[in-house]
């Protein structure tokens, strides 16, 4: 296990620590439910340490969870329990590495169409958008949510 590997989990372990001696209720919970996530995919499949990248995934993952199951509540009138969902997010959000903005996601969709289209030597066209989204993911290395790279990838391929 490298350093790197050890810093992003002992990191959020030490804010678990800060959170309970400041009797931080939500913040613990939130901190406390992302280390047992973490934990789960660990011992899943086989015992194994996960890397920064495989934390991150987990957060993203975390995170998209909660902003899905809110907007199911919200749509069948139950915004209480939506912004019960919505609690956690700020806290997980704080561990992801910072996001990019519309410009920075459009010139990485830009980056992956031009790689694709040297891998294929032809125009890139709907039909390679998975190649593209492929290529996106990697570049994006979760500085960008999946449904933003997917728009700002259709909307560059039918332009």
């Amino acid at each position: 296990m490298t350093q790197a590997q050890e810093s992003l989990k002992e990191t959020m372990r030490a804010d678990l620590k800060t959170a309970m001696k400041a009797r931080e209720k939500e913040r613990t919970a939130a901190i406390r439910a992302l280390l047992a996530a973490i934990q789960a995919e660990e011992t899943n499949g086989g015992r194994h340490e996960l890397s920064d990248d495989e934390i991150l995934k987990v957060v993203a993952r975390e995170i998209k969870k909660r902003k899905e199951a809110a907007e199911m509540y919200e749509s069948n009138g139950r915004p209480e329990l939506a912004e019960a969902e919505l609690v956690d997010v700020p806290f997980f959000e704080s561990y992801q590495p910072e996001q990019l903005d519309d410009a920075g996601v459009a010139q990485l969709v830009d980056q992956a169409v031009a790689a694709v289209a040297e891998e294929t030597g032809a125009e890139v066209t709907m039909k390679q958008m998975g190649q593209v989204m492929a290529k996106a993911n990697a570049l994006a290395a979760g500085r960008a949510d999946g449904k933003r790279l997917s728009a700002a990838v259709k909307e560059r391929l039918q332009a």
